[in-house]
């Protein structure tokens, strides 16, 4: 049965791929023309491919640590990923806004072309270590080349939010958000079910049947080096599907509605207060989001995401790899089919309860997701060693909330309150805060796994889900103001009762303590 179910997984993400966009087409709440609708799936399609390519860039480091086995040690895997997520997150001081300057679309072909590059030379590095040339140390060499990868990496989060900022308006953005988590959850499966397909199809000695996916690379690739495993191309193939992404996206990306003739609109997030507002410069952004209380509160909760997503995402496919989880294989082989099927539901559940059930808000949704976080955390640490299933089946649970939160935060709320104008500083910061989080724990359970073993491993993640929890529940009424009011006067929406006013930067932003 396993092997039928490797046989035919790809048939999953693509069923799944055209119903997401079918709902794209279906929901239309502001009744946009078809003409229009098409122009922007034309353009956030291919966006949003590069994007998932570029996860595809990103974790396939986690495929080549299992690949290399003892070769990556833990400490080193977790030294190299921490470093990398580090820098990742710290140069959205720099690219946020640079992007929220140049464009979405020249941030999105500045990821995919840099990271092709980078990609390619960590692909030489493995070739050269695996034939005995690399005078280096491995992980010294993949310290810097995968630092310089998640550098450019980092464009393509906030260069995808920037150009949604102005395609899509605030009522549709919790619909986007599921979409922008499904592509999160795609890039997943093409890093760890298509990487590992790439790792299998490339060894010398092969392990029993090859999978659609492996005859394939293996006969795109003519992989037969006679005595050696070619891991490098796990690298290789991505780079190259990234330069062609990046090619497609010079072509078809168009920054707002205006460049692709159709008229824009305003899309009542914190801009729309402020609509004559100069271009500010990289001083004046950072500031304006680094003294905005919601914005902070937003980068507290996606802090604690970003340990929580890459605490399971990264960490449990090396756990059932060093831990036989018996009875519970089909997690490990397939796990990034199962990273796209429960980041698809948590995606849209996400977005979803936001729009539908709370008005655009994004707090309460999160703070329900951080809540089944905690619990789940909990019941991994009881269960890690005794009930394999049940451990795989709670990090997926956990996997799902935790893209729902990040859909919602990062793809979001940070476009709502920092306003069209200020996105990609926006997201950037919240992002850069995911993936500090994601540093820290990585060096953290590189290094506790290996000293006190993996129990530590989920105690290490409940702290952090009760915390983003807490922050949740703050955020629970926070909405722009000009969002406020167009759910008053279009949908007749009432959200009253003491009311909290925040100005900043002149921009008006209305949180409350009451139910809608």
């Amino acid at each position: 049965m396993t092997s039928i179910i490797n046989q035919f997984a790809w048939i999953v993400p693509t069923v799944t791929l055209f119903a997401v966009v079918w709902l794209y087409f279906a929901n239309n709440p502001l009744k946009h023309s078809k003409k229009y609708v098409w122009r922007r799936f034309i353009n956030w399609f291919p966006l949003g491919m590069t994007y998932a390519f570029l996860y595809m860039g990103r974790y396939n480091l986690s495929v080549s640590k299992n690949a290399l086995g003892d070769m990556m040690p833990n400490q080193d895997f977790g030294l190299i990923f921490g470093v990398g997520t580090t820098v990742y997150g710290l140069s959205f001081l720099l690219n946020g806004p640079l992007v929220d300057k140049f464009g979405g679309k020249k941030g999105m072909i500045v990821a995919a072309l840099g990271s092709a590059i980078c990609n390619a030379m960590m692909g030489v590095a493995t070739y050269l270590f695996l034939n005995g040339r690399l005078k280096m140390n491995l992980t010294t060499v993949f310290i810097f080349l995968y630092a310089a990868n998640m550098f450019f990496q980092s464009y393509g989060a906030v260069s995808i939010i920037k150009v949604k900022a102005y395609w899509f308006h605030v009522r549709e953005r919790g619909i986007f958000g599921a979409i922008f988590g499904t592509l999160i959850s795609m890039g997943a499966y093409f890093a760890f079910d298509w990487g590992q397909a790439i790792v299998t199809a490339s060894q010398v000695k092969l392990e029993g049947p090859l999978t659609t996916f492996q005859k394939i690379f293996r006969a795109m690739f003519a992989i037969d080096t006679g005595t050696t495993n070619a891991y490098w191309l796990v690298f290789f193939i991505p780079a190259f599907i990234l330069v062609i992404w990046g090619l497609i996206d010079v072509f078809l990306l168009k920054d707002t509605p205006a460049e692709a003739n159709f008229a824009d609109f305003d899309p009542h997030d914190a801009s729309s207060d402020n609509p004559d507002e100069p271009d500010l410069s990289i001083k004046e952004l950072l500031k304006k989001i680094f003294s905005h209380p919601v914005l902070l509160t937003v980068a507290v909760i996606e802090f604690c995401s970003g340990v929580l997503r890459n605490g399971i995402m990264q960490w449990y496919f090396v756990f059932a790899k060093e831990i036989p989880q018996t009875g519970a294989e089909f997690f490990l082989q397939n796990w990034g089919l199962c990273l796209f099927v429960f980041g698809v539901i948590g995606g849209f559940a996400g977005g979803w309860i936001s729009d539908r059930l709370f008005h655009s808000r994004r707090g309460p949704p999160s703070a329900i997701f951080n809540g089944l976080m905690f619990l789940f955390a909990i019941g991994m640490a009881v269960f890690l060693f005794t009930s394999p299933i049940l451990v795989g089946l709670l990090a997926l649970l956990i996997i799902a909330a935790v893209i729902g939160v990040h859909s919602l935060m990062s793809g979001t709320a940070a476009a709502d309150f920092g306003g069209r104008k200020a996105t990609g500083t926006a997201s950037g910061i919240v992002d850069g805060f995911v993936y500090l989080g994601s540093g820290i724990q990585s060096v953290s359970i590189g290094y506790l796994s290996k000293s006190y073993g993996w129990t530590v491993w989920p105690l290490f993640l409940i702290p952090f889900a009760f915390v983003a929890f807490i922050f949740s529940i703050r955020m629970w009424k926070a909405l722009p103001a000009s969002t406020q009011r167009y759910l008053e006067s279009v949908e007749n929406v009432k959200i009253t009762v003491k009311k909290t006013t925040i100005t900043v930067q002149e921009t008006t932003f209305v949180a409350t303590k009451s139910d809608s």
